[in-house]
C-alpha cells in the first residue's frame, strides 16, 4: 500500500518492526476525519447543542473530547495494523472501502447534526456508521484480531451515541 524508505523503520524492545511514518499516517488519516467533523461540532456546542432536551444519561459536553481522542488514536493503530497485515488483495480492498466508508459516515453524522442541525437525519446517518463500523470490525478480525479488537470500543461509544441521538430526537420533536 505504502512504500516507505527503511530509515522510517525503528524496533520495539521485542524486536516487532514499527513503521513510524506508515504509523503517523495511518493515524494522520482519522484525525483528519476527527477534524473534519469537529468543524461542525466545535459552533454549535455552546450555541444549538446547550438548548437541546437531553436524556438523564447524556454525558457532560467534556466528555465527548477525550473519549474521541482515544477513540480515533485507537481507529489510527487498528488501520496501521491492518495495511500491514499480509492478506490477499481482495481481503485487504474490503477492509480498507469499509473503513473509508465508516470514516466518511463519521464524519457525515457530525455534518448532519452539528452543521445541519437535523437530528433525524443524524439518527439515519448513525445508524449507516455503525452497520460500516460492525462490517469493519467483521472484515478486520478475519485478517488481524488485533486491528478487529481495537475498534470494538468504537462501536460500543457509537451504539451509545446511537441511543442517545434517537433520545435526542424523541425529548426535541
Amino acid at each position: 500500500f505504502l512504500n516507505f524508505p527503511k530509515s522510517y523503520v525503528c524496533y520495539s524492545k521485542n524486536m516487532t518492526k514499527l513503521k513510524i511514518i506508515p504509523l503517523l499516517f495511518s493515524i494522520g488519516v482519522c484525525f483528519l476525519a476527527a477534524a473534519a467533523g469537529s468543524a461542525f461540532t466545535i459552533g454549535a456546542i455552546d450555541t444549538w447543542y446547550v438548548t437541546l432536551n437531553k436524556p438523564f444519561f447524556s454525558p457532560p459536553n467534556w466528555v465527548f473530547g477525550p473519549v474521541w481522542t482515544l477513540l480515533y488514536l485507537m481507529m489510527g493503530i487498528s488501520f496501521y495494523i491492518f495495511l500491514n497485515t499480509k492478506t490477499n488483495a481482495k481481503e485487504k480492498r474490503l477492509g480498507l472501502s469499509l473503513f473509508y466508508v465508516q470514516l466518511a459516515l463519521n464524519a457525515l453524522w457530525s455534518i448532519l447534526f452539528f452543521g445541519l442541525k437535523s437530528q433525524i437525519a443524524a439518527f439515519i446517518g448513525i445508524i449507516l456508521l455503525w452497520l460500516a463500523i460492525f462490517l469493519t470490525i467483521r472484515s478486520f478480525l478475519q485478517i488481524s484480531k488485533g486491528a478487529g479488537w481495537l475498534l470494538i470500543p468504537y462501536l460500543a461509544w457509537v451504539s451509545f451515541a446511537t441511543i442517545l441521538n434517537f433520545s435526542i430526537v424523541v425529548l426535541n420533536r
